[in-house]
């Protein structure tokens, strides 16, 4: 016990030696001063802090108090960076011998703010090799240098070692035509390393707002002298998260939400200013969310979808998946999707193949569209439109089959049933010979088939086929897609004759009206006109 107890003595003598010598044996300006001046060469910004001191515990370092690295004038007067505290260890053998040698730098809590102008350029830009005026002086908060004492001779190199703590980092960007764009990282927690001619570094943040994960690994950033923003770059990044819904919300705004558990791997490549991911995405269990105002409460609806990959790429402000698929209900949907995002978000489908989805999960619980039916889609084509305006932007060509199935649409019914009830009631006023079957089971069908072509919102359609037992109903015109406005042909064959209608105003108001075809070409049309319009006023009432 007694050599423990003198052991125990010895190292806390030798402790409280060290703590008295410690600034003896470091030349606290001169210190300050050369990390001042190297950090503000290196980042090509001037630099800036409160108070240096020397600290020993927990392991004799530099301390640093309310640091600033100025931000470029251009992007304005808030510093780049801010930090309450940072720590420069020094190393402990060559102290004893009294020299001076850095060890790790450790940044607690740093603050970074990026921002990207409305002309594209970072803040960042600047970095490492600005214009003088940029770099400025370097600004101690005390002391600009000292004498030299037993360790201030010479000039050690900084830390060969950077560790981030919690630190934060904002990114906002004023480019393109749409509004502003706000994220964030927070517990950034990343270990850079000087490597020579490259900088190593892993790490991991979380996004904000959200509940993402994200973890750097294997980094490296090639400094060649060529600029910061152009340092080629490689790293392996992996997004985890519980729901993406606050974030997609963020970037994509409130109209539509998507949510659900998020897993990313990603090969990073490019160069810093310009970078390049790889790799599969996986959203399992996505819900779209989306008031919709036509259907009755609650009107905020949600889509749920089996699971939703993507093959993924970011290049150049631009997002593809290829392919993107997903499930519902048992039906898939395949596609190559393209998002720009340089001016707006602009989105472009290719390849598009659904096959057996069930169309009711989306045109009746989650639109409630008034000419829905309920029945299996197979169908293939290409869209494109605007983030800013879906549907008065969606253009593309396509071609459909739907079917067996039932139309279940309020609007769809109604429409149906004053168009057969019409042509009907006119032929038995003629006394014209329609079979009773026709009215039998009208609202089941057999299939719908088509070729349609769609531009700024206007739907086009010259072959479009209802086909049921009773009847064959042909269908040709425009439906535009956000007003509900048409005007479309329609040609009902019920075997012993045709009946064509004309179908006119909205969706929610159509105005029908019925033609002599075949079993009426002998009638005269204003006999045809009154018996129609006092129909019209029986269906409205």
């Amino acid at each position: 016990m007694k050599w423990v107890f003198g052991v125990l003595a010895a190292i806390v003598l030798l402790a409280v030696a060290a703590g008295l010598a410690l600034p003896f044996l470091v030349d606290t300006p001169r210190v300050q001063a050369l990390i001042a001046g190297n950090a503000a060469q290196a980042l090509g910004r001037p630099v800036k802090f409160a108070s240096a001191s020397v600290a020993l515990l927990p392991l004799p370092a530099v301390e640093l108090r309310r640091l600033e690295v100025a931000e470029d004038p251009a992007f304005g007067r808030t510093p780049f960076l801010t930090l309450e505290r940072g720590r420069l260890r020094l190393r402990l053998r060559p102290l004893l011998a009294g020299r001076v040698e850095f060890g790790d730098l450790v940044l607690e809590g740093p603050v970074i703010t990026l921002v990207q102008g409305a002309d594209g350029r970072f803040n960042v830009a600047s970095l490492g090799g600005g214009s003088a005026e940029a770099r400025g002086p370097a600004r101690p908060g005390r002391g600009a240098g000292g004498p030299g004492g037993p360790a201030g001779a010479g000039a050690p190199a900084l830390a060969s070692r950077v560790r981030i703590e919690r630190g934060v980092v904002t990114y906002a960007s004023r480019a393109g035509q749409g509004p502003a764009v706000r994220w964030r990282l927070e517990d950034v927690d990343v270990t850079l390393a000087n490597g020579g001619p490259a900088l190593a570094f892993e790490g991991e943040a979380r996004l904000a707002p959200g509940d993402v994960v994200a973890k750097v690994r294997e980094g490296r950033l090639a400094l060649d002298g060529r600029g910061l923003l152009e340092a080629p770059l490689a790293a392996r990044v992996t997004l985890d998260g519980k729901d993406v819904s606050a974030l997609v919300a963020a970037v994509a705004g409130p109209a539509t939400g998507v949510a659900g558990p998020v897993r990313a791997t990603l090969a990073v490549t490019g160069t810093l200013g310009a970078p390049r991911a790889a790799g599969d995405l996986e959203l399992a269990s996505a819900r779209v969310t989306r008031v919709q105002p036509a259907c009755p409460e609650p009107t905020r609806r949600t889509l749920a979808l089996d699971s939703l990959r993507v093959a993924a790429a970011w290049q150049d402000a631009r997002f593809t998946g290829r392919p993107v698929t997903t499930r519902l209900g048992g039906g898939t949907l395949t596609a190559n999707v393209t998002a720009s995002l340089e001016r707006g978000v602009r989105i472009q489908v290719t390849d598009l193949a659904i096959k057996a989805l069930p169309l009711e999960r989306v045109l009746v619980d989650f639109l409630c569209q008034g000419y829905a039916v309920a029945a299996p889609l197979e169908l293939t084509g290409a869209l494109a439109f605007s983030g800013a305006d879906p549907l008065g932007t969606l253009s593309g060509p396509g071609r459909l089959r739907i079917g067996p199935g039932r139309v279940v649409g309020a609007q769809a019914l109604r429409l149906m049933d004053g168009v057969v009830r019409l042509g009907g009631a006119v032929s038995a006023l003629l006394a014209a010979d329609v079979p009773a079957a026709l009215f039998g089971s009208p609202l089941e069908f057999d299939s719908i088939t088509g070729t349609y072509r769609i531009a700024d919102g206007v739907a086009t359609t010259r072959d479009l086929l209802y086909t049921s037992r009773a009847m064959k109903v042909a269908v040709a015109g425009d439906y535009a897609l956000g007003t509900g406005r048409m005007n479309l042909t329609l040609r009902i064959n019920h075997g012993r004759g045709e009946v064509k209608a004309l179908v006119a105003g909205t969706a929610a108001a159509p105005s029908i009206r019925v033609v002599p075809s075949t079993i009426l070409r002998d009638v005269r049309p204003r006999e045809i006109e009154s018996g129609l319009q006092d129909l019209l006023r029986r269906f409205r009432r």
